[in-house]
């Protein structure tokens, strides 16, 4: 037999007992569970566990990682010019890596805000997003001014879930099971 098998604990190693009920709880709860949000995970929903360090940790994380990158672009720059490539050569990769920048950006903006209508369209757009990181980086960092990225569309639809569900259990109302057997019962009367 296996170690495994032998053991009747069945919390994972690490966990705690009470983590793990915990954990099972939120699974079973009913209603709709909100959507993580990367780097903020459910906190977005009433704003608790350090919520505001994390908007502040994303914004200069996302400044400086757009920093970092400008430097990393201006080598390779200096690399070209070394290389001897040419003028245009050198003005097709800044225009290259600007229009890619401002199309990221715009994607990442209003990915904030509404679902892609396409989904395999934004999958097309990968590549450019890729290469203009730059402008993604940017747009975390001045998204997170207002609010963590994303959080207003999935506030949106966790209330929406919410209004739904609770409309779903309002209806329901008495033991299904109950009326099955009255209307069996009357069913056998005729």
């Amino acid at each position: 037999m296996s170690e495994n098998s032998e053991t009747s604990d069945d919390t994972a190693p690490g966990t705690t007992e009470s983590a793990t009920a915990s954990a099972g709880a939120a699974a079973t709860a009913p209603g709709p569970q909100p959507e993580p949000i990367r780097f903020f995970g459910t906190t977005w929903v009433a704003h608790d566990g350090n919520y505001g360090l994390r908007r502040a940790g994303v914004a200069v994380g996302s400044l400086a990682a757009t920093v970092a990158s400008c430097f990393v672009l201006r080598f390779a720059y200096q690399g070209l010019e070394i290389a001897e490539v040419g003028s245009f050569v050198g003005m097709l990769v800044v225009l290259m890596f600007a229009v890619c920048s401002a199309i990221a950006f715009r994607k990442t903006w209003e990915g904030f805000s509404s679902r892609p209508a396409d989904p395999g369209r934004e999958d097309n757009l990968r590549g450019l997003k890729t290469i203009g990181f730059i402008g993604a980086l940017l747009a975390y960092f001045i998204r997170t001014f207002t609010e963590a990225p994303g959080e207003k569309l999935r506030r949106t639809e966790y209330e929406e879930a919410q209004v739904r569900f609770a409309r779903r259990r309002s209806a329901r109302t008495g033991n299904p099971a109950a009326r099955r057997t009255a209307k069996a019962k009357k069913a056998r009367r005729k």
